[in-house]
């Protein structure tokens, strides 16, 4: 492209800064640049805005990897160099590179066209890609840094993470309790992890078991999560006027039935804990080694839970990155009920990995949540173990029969909570009983 075509690129990225984040199809995207070009060059023809429109599709020199279904992170460290995290081969130095601080400029223009938020006097960016990636870009005295986290074509389904042997059918039977409660009662659920363990991957797979009654008010500081199973559900994104704090303080004017966080971090507990206090189910994320870790992060600064509130939490489930034969893959490593207050607050263990010997422990039955459900509901305990069981055996065999995907696990649970044994009987589980009728 000439000098004067690229200036003219340059301008036209320039002009559409924040105002591509909301379009969604090729048609949309093509007048917007047509419209840029013409008004910043009248004589342009056809073939330049073609051109440019073509541009402004690609993120060279990085566009391959953000396309890449095996490369989860791209680090463009200003002009030093490039890295990826790769699913298999964990981080590794690529051999692109930003040639130039011009370059590097041209490409922080294009990616601003599509920036959805602005912080930190302008030197920090979100921004969302065409493609559902996220990136980030920081300013440095040493040009800007950007990160991109590629998002999944297809997000990870409760029976992808079966199979990738991140839990089993048992435990996912018991969050597909938790995620639902009989229809009545969604426990109150916290996932812990540190950074990139797979927590926000495990909560987007529960979205395979809301109701399709049930409202759904999403809170992100980004947009991760696949919400397109759920009819009723509200996604709102943070921005440097709205805080998580004041839209999760909103989100109870929004008559939810489910809030979800997409991370907890900081004041804003003090809301998350009001809304379960007043009867609305919450699940969240947070950062932390373990689920006696996610009870201290709780109580002390900066979220200064006080412990009696701290059992509105029902449950709390830590996933990590391991090595596994050499293998990075990520593991359910615990899952703990919290049982009550003495001296500290106390959780039961049900569910623990243990590091040495790859191996978990025996799932122990709920009792705290299983109670809950057993008063809110009026089944009994042994009809509700009954039915995680039941779950555990239609999760396998939706597995045998090939229905796998977020969507397809949806329509059936949708099916399930409509008519449970005319859905039994449809993937061959006739004869299995149905809750109430304990078998």
């Amino acid at each position: 492209m000439a000098a004067s075509s690229t200036a003219l690129e340059w301008r036209v990225y320039q002009s559409l800064s924040g105002k591509l984040g909301s379009v969604h199809t090729d048609a949309e995207l093509y007048a917007y640049v047509e419209a840029a070009v013409k008004s910043l060059d009248p004589a342009a023809d056809k073939t330049l805005v073609d051109s440019i429109f073509a541009s402004v599709q690609k993120f060279d020199p990085v566009d391959g990897y953000i396309h890449d279904d095996n490369v989860e992170d791209i680090m463009i460290n200003n002009t030093e160099n490039i890295f990826i995290y790769h699913k298999a081969q964990g981080s590794m130095k690529v051999p692109e590179r930003i040639s130039s601080h011009e370059q590097l400029s041209m490409l922080v223009s294009k990616l601003n066209m599509y920036t959805t938020s602005l912080a930190a006097k302008g030197h920090i960016y979100d921004v969302h890609l065409p493609n559902g990636s996220r990136c980030n870009i920081v300013d440095s005295p040493m040009g800007p840094s950007i990160t991109i986290r590629n998002q999944k074509p297809v997000a990870y389904s409760v029976i992808d993470l079966i199979n990738a042997g991140e839990l089993s059918y048992n435990l996912a039977a018991r969050f597909w309790l938790y995620s639902e409660g009989l229809g009545v009662r969604p426990a109150n659920m916290l996932l812990g992890g540190l950074p990139g363990a797979g927590k926000t991957t495990l909560l987007n797979a529960m979205f395979s078991f809301y109701r399709p009654e049930q409202r759904i008010v999403v809170i992100e500081e980004t947009y991760e999560l696949n919400t397109k199973t759920q009819e009723n559900c509200v996604n709102l994104e943070t921005s440097s006027e709205m805080t998580l704090q004041d839209l999760l303080s909103n989100a109870l004017r929004m008559r939810p039935d489910i809030i979800i966080i997409g991370e907890v971090r900081g004041a804003e507990a003090k809301d998350m804990m009001a809304a379960m206090s007043i009867g609305k189910s919450v699940m969240s994320t947070l950062h932390a080694h373990s689920t006696r870790d996610m009870v201290t992060r709780l109580e002390h600064d900066p979220m200064k839970i006080n412990m009696d509130m701290v059992p509105l939490v029902d449950t709390l489930v830590e996933v990590a990155q391991i090595n596994e034969n050499r293998k990075k893959v990520r593991k359910i490593t615990q899952v703990s009920e919290i049982s009550g207050v003495e001296t500290q607050v106390l959780l039961s263990d049900l569910y623990k990995y243990d590091y040495k010997t790859h191996q978990s422990s025996e799932m122990l039955p709920s009792v705290t949540f299983r109670d809950t459900l057993s008063r809110t509901t009026g089944y009994t305990p042994t009809e509700i173990i009954g039915e995680e069981k039941r779950r555990a055996k239609v999760l396998e065999r939706l597995n045998e029969i090939g229905v796998r995907d977020l969507r397809s696990i949806n329509e059936f649970c949708r099916d399930y909570y409509d008519d449970q044994e005319k859905a039994m009987d449809r993937i061959g589980l006739k004869g299995m009983g149905t809750i109430g009728e304990y078998v």
